[in-house]
């Protein structure tokens, strides 16, 4: 596919990590030389996809991270977001704060609709092979998702292109009760594969989901226990995604980018939702497994 490259000559950057001190008190401004640089490729138009713009920043070391005895890379220290920056952006949206040693989404109410001090949350690596283990606890009623091998794509929302991972209340949010056999519940493959057993926690308490992404086999773990498995670049990949919201009828654009997850390389960042509730999230590290 022909291809333009822009913005080749980009600024660099030295990014900016703003946080919260715990309890939402004055925020602090932590400098590190993490220096971005960004590039964008226009994709043209081809079938019934439109044009598209990938968005190339520069990955943070995954070195500058500690790693413990089995392997993993403890991606959030409980202080700062170092490594962490917004969907397509260079700072971190001023909804995502540092309380008691776990990320916030400070919720505003407007459900999917995200408002400027908001936006999904990245980690500014990408990753192939992968065990990701992340705990979360959400509000009443609340909805996020952990969405992975992500593109940056210019004026699209982060799930265009990322398999999530649902982060729901089940007892509390409608999402629950829509899709079919339970699809959008937590840690379900969202709108295509139910999660089951399912486990989850209620609002308030910690749950653990351990996603797991090796050439192409992915599962989804939920507390401890298997909860599905599916096989990422095959006929049946293309079949569930004609059967959902992303459709080639319904968003060629997305069903295209999905079809394709993590495009040439297979390869993409995981971020957490912006969906307009309170969330939390800790205790994150992966380990990789190329």
């Amino acid at each position: 596919m022909n291809t333009q490259k822009i913005s080749s000559g980009a600024v660099a950057l030295v990014l900016m990590f703003s946080f919260s001190s715990c309890g939402g008190g004055s925020s602090k401004v932590v400098q590190k030389d993490y220096v971005i640089e960004t590039t964008e490729t226009v994709v043209p138009a081809k079938d019934s996809v439109p044009e598209y713009t990938v968005i190339e920043k520069t990955q943070v070391d995954l070195y500058s991270f500690p790693q413990d005895k089995e392997g993993y890379f403890e991606l959030f220290d409980g202080k700062t977001f170092y490594g962490w920056r917004g969907y397509g952006r260079d700072d971190v949206p001023k909804r995502w704060v540092i309380e008691e040693g776990a990320i916030k989404f400070s919720g505003s109410g407007g459900g999917e609709a995200q408002e400027k001090d908001g936006g999904d949350l990245i980690f500014a690596r990408k990753f192939k092979n992968f065990e990701l283990s992340i705990d979360w606890k959400v509000s009443k009623g609340a909805n996020s998702g952990i969405l992975y091998l992500a593109q940056e794509i210019k004026g699209q929302p982060i799930y265009i292109s990322a398999p999530e991972s649902q982060v729901l209340d089940n007892d509390n949010h409608p999402d629950a009760k829509l899709g079919v056999d339970g699809n959008r519940k937590s840690s379900s493959l969202y709108d295509m594969i139910p999660a089951v057993p399912q486990n989850a926690k209620p609002f308030g308490e910690w749950n653990n989901t351990t996603i797991l992404v090796f050439k192409g086999t992915v599962v989804h773990f939920q507390n401890g226990e298997k909860v599905l498995e599916y096989h990422l670049w095959t006929p049946q990949w293309t079949e569930m995604l004609q059967n959902s919201k992303f459709s080639q009828g319904k968003w060629p654009l997305a069903f295209e980018l999905l079809n394709n997850c993590g495009g040439a390389s297979r390869e993409g960042y995981f971020g957490l939702q912006d969906h307009g509730d309170d969330v939390w999230f800790r205790n994150i590290k992966i380990k990789i497994t190329d």
